[in-house]
């Protein structure tokens, strides 16, 4: 892993791990089938959770071994996944892997063909975001306008701690979010050349909505 700061505020997490860079090769590869691409998607989405959960506050608490007293851990803090619709999904069951009890919020957008710009068509969240850490995930981040999008409006529902989770990002995408949100850190698995002028990410691995549901 390694972790770069464009700023003494932005924090950028990029995964330097061989497991990482097998499964983007599987991921990436257009002969890729739907059941091996969703098993590569897991497997990278498990390793983006625990980066994304390490640094967590712990309460300590009393319990009892087998053998005698000592004591144990809680988190101190409410976690809030929340995918941005579709793709987001994806990477979902992954972080609720780590944590069971996590409440889980959606943000629908999808991308206009033409403009390039997102269009928000629904939201449902839980309450109390302003005492949480809320995990806004999307597997691509391209032109940054649909995390864009999504940040500001958990911004406005009163979120405070917002960490943002992608597999494959965009140059452009990640200026466009550092700038504006530097108090929001990124963690991703790829930081990729560049967008097409169909603002698709290259190399990238195509729409990752669509791989992962077998829409295409």
């Amino acid at each position: 892993m390694r972790t770069m700061n464009s700023n003494s505020s932005t924090n950028l997490t990029v995964l330097d791990h061989p497991l990482v860079a097998r499964d983007l090769t599987i991921l990436r590869d257009a002969k890729t089938n739907t059941v091996d691409f969703r098993a590569a998607m897991a497997r990278v989405a498990t390793i983006l959770a625990y980066f994304a959960l390490k640094e967590l506050p712990l309460k300590k608490i009393a319990i009892n071994t087998p053998v005698t007293a000592t004591e144990g851990f809680q988190l101190d803090t409410e976690i809030i996944v929340v995918p941005i619709l579709r793709a987001g999904l994806s990477l979902v069951d992954a972080i609720l892997d780590f944590v069971p009890d996590a409440k889980v919020g959606h943000l629908g957008m999808y991308r206009d063909e033409e403009t390039h710009k997102p269009v928000d068509y629904y939201s449902k969240l839980p309450k109390r975001l302003d005492n949480a850490l809320v995990l806004l995930v999307d597997p691509m981040l391209a032109t940054g306008g649909s995390a864009d999008d999504a940040i500001g409006f958990l911004k406005k529902q009163g979120a405070t701690n917002i960490r943002f989770i992608s597999l494959i990002s965009a140059p452009e995408g990640l200026n466009l979010i550092q700038k504006k949100y530097p108090d929001v850190s990124i963690i991703t698995a790829s930081v990729d050349e560049k967008l097409n002028d169909d603002a698709f990410i290259v190399p990238g691995l195509g729409d990752a909505g669509d791989r992962y549901f077998g829409t295409l």
